[in-house]
């Protein structure tokens, strides 16, 4: 689990958005670039070749 303080720091490395957590799914999402990037083991992959790309 990502610690508050943390997501409210961290945003999206392509846009500078603003992130939100999905804790069934481990990651935060950037509605803005319609990426998601994977949370493992609570530290956050901010990587923007490695995010996932959102349907739609």
């Amino acid at each position: 689990m990502l610690k508050r303080e943390l997501l409210d720091i961290l945003v999206c490395p392509k846009c500078r958005g603003e992130l939100e957590y999905d804790k069934k799914n481990e990651e935060l999402i950037c509605h803005n670039c319609r990426l998601a990037y994977k949370v493992k083991e609570d530290i956050p992959i901010m990587l923007v070749e490695e995010a996932r790309k959102l349907d739609g």
